[in-house]
């Protein structure tokens, strides 16, 4: 691989001040990340406010809880096709046009949401808004990538992984007001119509966001031969020994998402079921989590740069496992613990993932990196929505408590899949 950067702008090696990282982006580079930056937390908000909403819509339309459940399941499958399609089309179209095309996406199919006159309707626009939820982020994270100075790459991109939380804590404020004003049956049809902000998103990201110059040129010259075999793209991140990158990626990505999944989803049944801790759920918690997997996100980044991208993947998944196996241990009715580990549940289940855009983009080549950082990420997040399912299985027979336990083993698998994966940290992209 050529070690010639992409990064439009020198570093100083010896600039420790704050936020260097982002006055190396350079303008260009700045307007990037506040395109992928808006992105990710409009993505979080769209995505959060069903959940927020779904006693209101399950009592609305009469649904069981598993057909309520269903919205959620359908989402993250759908959403990583919609990944793996947006990867390929970032290697066809550019970073910023599936910026735009996967936020087009997900803000209109959450406004339909709001429309759905019968539960089928909203399963399937549910299922469509994930097409543009699963995509944006890879479009995002490798158009700053390749903007960021290679020496702060890592938290670079952890700044845009942050603002997952952003969205999810304005979902929250949305959610109490709308639910405080409104009535319930009309309430959360009010909520998914805030869907609709990232149209002006859209609007700043077709003004003034341009993908990094190099990446533009290497792309022209690859067009032709792409649009006559429009597969090719995909096939290559199979050949040689990307084929074992990508599988050992997909893998990592896995073991991440699928323990994340099993914490976001089981972990709180658990604590209000089996150990009857009724502080689960109310905004006080939601507060330490919420905060506690921002500080996780920029953490996690400045770690990345640090020790590299492979031991703070190492580090977290070790100490989300070790979270999972102490949350068994908390004693009944010791609400007050629970309130406050949230916040470490939330810095650890979200500081594994601030190296995942730039892990990624480092492991591909320029000319398929969105077809391999699309597909690696969002397989993993497919079979790991898997995860909550069959562990609902399991607990029919072992309890939530038992169960949960196979959440470390999710962390175990992506802590395996690192063995046979390269550092990248100081890796130059080209």
């Amino acid at each position: 691989m050529s070690t010639t950067s992409i990064s439009p702008v020198a570093v100083d090696a010896e600039d420790t001040r704050p936020f260097a990282w982002l006055r190396a982006l350079g303008p260009r580079g700045r307007r990037a990340f506040g395109g992928a930056f808006g992105g990710v937390a409009l993505d979080a908000d769209d995505f959060q406010v069903l959940p927020l909403g779904l006693v209101a819509i399950a009592s609305y339309f009469h649904l069981s809880s598993g057909r309520a459940g269903l919205l959620n399941t359908v989402t993250l499958l759908v959403s990583a096709a919609g990944g793996i399609l947006a990867g390929v089309l970032i290697d066809r179209i550019g970073r910023t046009r599936t910026l735009v095309v996967t936020i087009t996406t997900y803000a209109i199919f959450t406004v339909l949401c709001g429309l759905a006159p019968n539960f089928t309707m909203l399963l399937v626009f549910r299922g469509l808004q994930g097409l543009g939820f699963g995509g944006e982020w890879a479009a995002g994270a490798i158009l700053v990538a390749e903007y960021a100075a290679t020496r702060y790459r890592g938290r670079t991109l952890a700044f845009v992984q942050s603002s997952w939380a952003v969205g999810w804590a304005f979902a929250v404020v949305v959610y109490t007001v709308v639910f405080k004003l409104v009535g319930d049956d009309l309430a959360w049809r009010v909520l998914l119509w805030t869907g609709a902000l990232p149209a002006l998103l859209v609007w700043y990201v077709r003004r003034t966001v341009t993908d990094a110059p190099e990446t533009t040129v290497r792309r022209a010259t690859r067009l032709a031969a792409r649009r006559r075999h429009p597969a090719r793209s995909f096939a290559a991140i199979w050949r040689g020994r990307l084929a074992w990158t990508t599988l050992l990626a997909a893998l990592l990505a896995t073991g991440a998402q699928g323990g994340y999944y099993t914490l976001a989803t089981w972990l709180p049944t658990y604590l209000k079921t089996a150990r009857h801790l009724s502080v689960v759920g109310t905004g006080g918690y939601l507060f330490f989590l919420i905060t506690g997997a921002f500080v996780g996100y920029i953490s996690g980044g400045y770690v990345t740069d640090k020790l590299g991208r492979k031991k703070t993947f190492v580090l977290f998944a070790v100490l989300s496992a070790l979270l999972i196996v102490g949350y068994t241990l908390i004693p009944a009715g010791a609400n007050t613990a629970i309130l406050f580990l949230g916040f470490p549940l939330g810095f650890c289940a979200s500081a594994i993932f601030s190296g995942f855009g730039s892990y990624l983009a480092e492991l591909y080549p320029a000319h398929v990196r969105g077809t391999g950082q699309g597909f690696t990420y969002n397989f993993g997040r497919g079979v790991g929505a898997l995860f909550p399912a069959g562990i609902g299985f399991a607990a029919q027979t072992m309890g939530v408590g038992g169960a949960v336990i196979f959440a470390a083993a999710a962390y175990g698998i992506a802590v395996l899949a690192l063995i046979g994966l390269p550092e990248t940290v100081g890796r130059e992209l080209a």
